[in-house]
């Protein structure tokens, strides 16, 4: 090293920091060894801040713009204790950039599912993940609360203190919202908002702010969510009956040959049976018993029906039909209230569903007259 490379290093005239990392949030200038010319040019630029450090206490933050490093223009810097050069020889400080644009796209996740009370399914498990954005608000402040000593600091060493606070707000938020689960998905904005602004005061003491967070989706279980899709599919399907009837006609029909074979044996089979019935009845030597044939079981009775009511967005029952009579009777079930039973196309209401509107058509008579 020559003796002039050696004296250009003594003293450091321009100060200023580029970043490439894109995830760098404070760097210190390194002068290890340096000393800061009187009169040096700061360079700080738009999306960044200047924190001067002086023996151990944190003197100014500059904003973007070129500064001159003289008495006139660090006002504060010149009142620490121990500072009887007044610039006029070298001094030695530590300065840390801050990068106080947008850190964007970044992830946050429930590690656990959060157990929530929805109003129709009553305590559910949920998980949920989102992005959000953050950025430093405050630079003196963050360099106190979270870098410290640090010369190079990342978004990494602050993101899953971040992610904590957001899962733990939004755990919050969510149990009491009161908002059904079948409905979040409509109102996952909403939602962002209200633990944006759940966290906002707790990250500001870091320094820090976060202009938005997004939830990208709720999610149940899988096996609700299979037990949900298998009731989203009765729906859709509508009468059983007659779906089978239609999947058996189809079945029959698929194969040209198969389905031919299949009815050759069905009317093989008819034939045997009738055969067999006809011989019953003639006897061993042709001739008709007197007796009659064995009686023939009688059909199973048929199922009742049995309907659920909503109301208040919550839904109850089922209740038979002579339940729904009183029910109607007591005035718990009118002509407007929301039916469903099992094989009906959607919620109908009660008076245009013809099992339900006798219901409300037939009166009592009049009371008989007063006795004399």
């Amino acid at each position: 090293m020559g003796i002039f490379d050696f004296l250009s290093g003594q003293f450091i005239d321009v100060i200023h920091w580029t970043d490439e990392t894109r995830d760098t949030m404070v760097w210190r200038f390194e002068r290890e060894g340096h000393e800061i010319k009187y009169g040096a040019k700061l360079t700080v630029r738009e999306g960044q801040a200047a924190v001067f450090v002086h023996e151990g206490q944190l003197a100014d933050v500059f904003t973007p713009g070129l500064y001159m490093l003289e008495t006139n223009n660090m006002p504060i810097m010149t009142s620490l204790q121990h500072w009887d050069h007044g610039f006029k020889s070298p001094f030695k400080s530590e300065i840390y950039f801050v990068n106080t644009t947008r850190f964007n796209d970044l992830k946050w996740g429930t590690k656990n599912p959060i157990i929530a009370r929805d109003p129709e399914f009553g305590p559910v498990r949920l998980r949920a993940f989102g992005t959000y954005s953050v950025r430093v608000s405050d630079p003196a402040r963050f360099l106190t609360e979270i870098v410290g000593t640090d010369g190079e600091f990342t978004m990494d060493e602050i993101s899953f203190q971040i992610r904590n606070i957001i899962v733990q707000a939004f755990s919050r938020t969510l149990a009491s919202s009161g908002i059904p689960v079948l409905d979040m998905a409509a109102n996952t904005r909403e939602l962002g908002q209200l633990v944006g602004k759940e966290i906002e005061a707790q990250i500001a003491e870091y320094g820090l702010a976060m202009p938005e967070l997004y939830i990208e989706n709720i999610s149940l279980p899988p096996a609700v969510e299979a037990v949900m899709d298998k009731r989203t599919s009765m729906g859709v399907v509508g009468n059983l009956n007659e779906y089978m009837q239609f999947q058996a006609a189809e079945a029959l029909g698929r194969d040209g040959a198969g389905g031919a074979a299949m009815q050759t044996g069905l009317g093989a089979g008819l034939g045997m049976s009738m055969a067999q019935a006809a011989t019953a009845q003639a006897g061993p030597w042709g001739a008709r018993p007197a007796a009659t044939a064995a009686p023939v079981a009688p059909p199973p009775p048929p199922v009742e029906k049995v309907w659920h009511i909503a109301e208040n967005g919550a839904t109850s029952g089922p209740f038979s039909k002579a339940a729904m009579g009183r029910k109607a009777s007591e005035g718990n079930l009118g002509r407007d209230s929301m039916v469903w039973t099992p094989g009906q196309d959607g919620w109908q209401r009660a008076e245009d569903v013809a099992e339900l509107a006798q219901l409300f058509t037939v009166m009592p008579p009049p009371p008989p007259p007063p006795a004399p």
